[in-house]
């Protein structure tokens, strides 16, 4: 029973890991813009697709072949990893220059429509590249099952749980030590005030949105070797990965990974009782929580100002 459970757990930590990533992206879209990105779980599923892509491409491969059959190096899946942040983050800036800026702040929510409509875009490119089929991923660390004290996990779990946690790391450290961080939290709290004291409001909202769409690609990158990469999986991450922002407080970056990481557990840790039982008993979770905490266990109360 101890076996099952930590076996529960670690898969819960890789599974939460992903769910973090984009629960950050969300945070720091909303804490700077005010704006959310509805279209997060197709920059996931892209994210994925763009790593394979590379890869394939730089071992000689056809972009539609299989990569099973090929051997892919370690530079390779680098080079691969940070052009799939990349492009997924030009696409972010892409994403807030037409579907975001020119509806924010305006009356009405044209810019839920306009993300959704730019997810919609997104899919139907990558379907028409890529074809509806998922595809496999190989792990940089191999497909080999480690076992530690009768407890086996893959290579790619791990990495996933330890990269999610360096992000949290450096994120945390730019946001507290930096002039950057600085100025992100000063738009967040008042852009008008930020504006006025010569910080750049635009390209920090460039930047917001080029980092939370990069790490939906980092995240889509990283769990398509456990997942394998699907243009459909990103929808399932996203939704999941917003419930574990609204747990742990959308305006909390700390409360956000938290919350994606105890989604995660708690998933796993179901899926040992009874799995059919999973979505309920997740959902209900994030309904309690927004009952008695409306901005989640982290969050800060929003006050407005007249």
């Amino acid at each position: 029973m101890t076996e099952a459970l930590l076996q529960a757990l670690i898969s819960g930590l890789a599974l939460g890991g992903a769910y973090a990533l984009v629960a950050l992206g969300f945070s720091i879209t909303f804490t700077t813009t005010k704006t959310l990105n509805f279209s997060h779980g197709d920059f996931v599923s892209a994210g994925s697709f763009i790593g394979l892509s590379v890869m394939l491409l730089l071992t000689g491969a056809p972009l539609r072949g299989s990569i099973e059959a090929l051997v892919v190096h370690g530079n390779e899946q680098l080079i691969a990893v940070f052009i799939a942040i990349a492009v997924m983050g030009v696409l972010g800036i892409v994403l807030y220059l037409t579907a975001v800026r020119p509806f924010a702040g305006k009356p009405g929510m044209a810019w839920v429509m306009s993300t959704i409509g730019f997810g919609i875009i997104l899919q139907s490119l990558g379907l028409a590249i890529w074809g509806p089929a998922p595809m496999k991923v190989p792990a940089p660390f191999g497909e080999g099952v480690i076992r530690f004290f009768g407890v086996g996990f893959r290579s790619q779990e791990l990495l996933l749980i330890c990269v999610t946690l360096v992000v949290m790391g450096i994120f945390d450290w730019v946001m507290r030590k930096t002039l950057i961080g600085k100025a992100m939290r000063a738009v967040a709290h008042d852009r008008n005030v930020a504006a006025l004291m010569g910080i750049n409001v635009n390209a920090i909202m460039l930047g917001a949105f080029f980092v939370s769409s990069g790490l939906a690609g980092l995240s889509g990158y990283l769990l398509a070797p456990i997942a394998s990469a699907s243009l459909f999986m990103g929808l399932g991450i996203a939704l999941k990965g917003f419930s574990g922002a609204m747990i742990g407080g959308l305006t909390n970056p700390r409360g956000c990974v938290i919350g994606g990481f105890v989604l995660g557990i708690l998933e796993s840790m179901i899926n040992l009782w009874q799995a059919q039982w999973r979505e309920i008993v997740v959902f209900m979770l994030v309904i309690l929580v927004l009952a008695f905490k409306p901005n989640g266990l982290f969050g800060k109360k929003m006050v407005e100002k007249v």
